[in-house]
């Protein structure tokens, strides 16, 4: 019995391994032999989750081909990777990828450190704050005097709390959007929000428009979902969107979703102004397309000048295209997992009749702590703690990138909560890995990609300040060092760190 689960085809991992970039070898240094370098480069696709665990490799000969090398480089490659357990094999079922007993499986998306690591590990990989106190214990307490009349009831409100979708309704309609609580619903985070609109829209097989870069943990949804992703490349630095090649993409692929985040996008921290929203939603209505807004991030402007465009939705005053997915967790804490959905009534009547069939209906206690929040003005005052903090935590590891790490280039945003950096020419899948063994975790930008661009680049979130982020940049630079002795600088082990 054969086993693998999944398989990859030659063409796709030569390409895979294409996109890894190494910085050119410096006078003295050796490159590795060919087959060594292969076996890293498909070790490295394993451990960073690209290429699945039980994955079947191509033959030999194929990838031979593909690659155009010989097919002892290959042979060699994988009995490498054989004896370091990152393959196995059995006669007539092929090879298939594995990790070796002790190491832990590789994570697809953008997973939390455990706590019990956290003593010496800095983590960079998620990109959320601790909550804001006092103000979600005041919304917890609040929400528990609340909570009475509905313990009464089933507590299953698949539209969500009618309190809170008014509420919502409310908030949107101040920004000068005429909204109806018939036109919203409740959701599980925007994680769930936007899992929900793909299995109405987006069936297995349909072409799903995103940016590239993107969420990784959105594209690994969609994905697992079996959408095929049609990425649109960003331009440069902070101009974001190129709306020639929006409009060129949305008319020849004709994708049923086209996934899109305005405000201050994650990862490169870009904010489009009005006119390419009105552009984007004119795009997308031509095309026939479902045009996906997440403003998770719409509230976490952090520089005082900033003038923050109108939302997408304001330029479907029809609401025939633009479904809106707003959030709780990057502006409020990641732990409150509350989103919404904004749309025309008739989808969201559909996607309440789909929930039926998922998770039935969002908690009651935390909606209801959301609801005190934007009723008693609690929200404000939370979220102006937020933008502090997250200002203080982006200059700060502005200021130590650039002392450790001065050719890595990055713009800094206004707002948000990622850095999007480019790494010097060093592969952002070897830092990461680097990173690991001294003791910081940073994702690396083929995360970000759509079939393994971006190698040359990591993305670094505003979750640390002062002293850890000096302390990060230390890190981020001893694996920078690591990588470009091609894995032969000596390595620390990480300290436990306290701030």
């Amino acid at each position: 019995m054969a086993q693998w689960t999944s398989a990859v085809g030659a063409a796709q991992l030569a390409r895979l391994l294409g996109s890894q970039q190494d910085r050119p070898a410096g006078p003295g240094s050796r490159r590795p032999p060919a087959y060594r370098a292969l076996a890293d480069g498909i070790r490295l696709l394993v451990l960073e989750g690209r290429v699945p665990v039980a994955a079947r490799l191509p033959a030999e000969r194929e990838l031979a081909l593909a690659l155009s090398v010989s097919r002892t480089t290959v042979a060699a490659a994988y009995e490498a990777l054989r004896a370091e357990g990152f393959l196995e094999s059995r006669r007539g079922a092929g090879s298939w990828t594995a990790v070796p007993a002790g190491n832990p499986l590789p994570a697809r998306g953008l997973e939390p450190l455990p706590p019990e690591a956290l003593g010496s590990m800095i983590d960079l990989g998620c990109a959320a704050l601790p909550a804001p106190e006092p103000w979600l214990t005041r919304a917890v307490q609040g929400a528990l005097e609340e909570l009475p009349p509905y313990a009464h009831t089933h507590g299953d409100y698949p539209a969500g709390l009618p309190a809170l979708r008014a509420m919502i309704a409310e908030r949107y309609t101040a920004r000068g959007i005429p909204t109806m609580p018939e036109q919203i619903m409740v959701t599980t985070g925007a994680m769930g929000a936007i899992d929900a609109i793909c299995h109405l829209f987006g069936g297995r097989g349909e072409r799903i428009a995103v940016e590239s870069p993107s969420y990784a943990n959105i594209l690994q949804l969609m994905r697992e979902a079996g959408a095929r992703l049609v990425p649109v490349a960003m331009a440069e630095g902070l101009s974001g969107w190129d709306l020639d090649r929006w409009r060129q993409v949305l008319r020849e692929a004709a994708p049923r979703i086209a996934y899109v985040v305005a405000d201050f996008h994650n990862p490169t921290g870009a904010l489009a102004d009005e006119d390419q929203r009105r552009r984007l939603v004119d795009a997308a209505r031509s095309a026939g397309t479902v045009l996906v807004a997440d403003e998770t991030m719409s509230e976490l402007w952090l520089d005082e000048e900033v003038r923050m465009p109108r939302p997408v939705c304001a330029f479907d005053p029809a609401g025939s295209t633009v479904i809106t997915v707003g959030s709780a967790s990057k502006a409020f804490w990641a732990g409150m997992r509350i989103g919404w959905v904004r749309a025309a009534p008739d989808v969201i009547r559909s996607l309440v009749a789909a929930r039926a069939y998922a998770d039935l209906g969002t908690p009651v206690l935390e909606q209801l702590a959301v609801n005190w929040l934007f009723s008693t003005g609690g929200w404000e005052q939370a979220v102006a703690v937020r933008r502090r903090q997250a200002r203080e935590n982006r200059d700060a590891l502005v200021a130590a990138v650039r002392r450790d790490l001065p050719d890595w280039e990055f713009e800094v945003p206004q707002g948000g909560l990622t850095l999007w950096v480019r790494t010097g020419g060093l592969s952002g899948s070897r830092l990461a890995e680097a990173g690991e063994r001294v003791g910081v975790r940073v994702p690396s930008g083929p995360r970000f990609g759509v079939d393994g661009a971006f190698e040359g680049y990591v993305r670094l979130p505003f979750t640390v300040g002062g002293a850890v982020a000096e302390e990060a940049a230390t890190r981020l630079a001893a694996a920078a060092r690591v990588v470009e002795s091609g894995g032969t600088a000596g390595v620390e082990a990480p300290r436990t760190f306290v701030a």
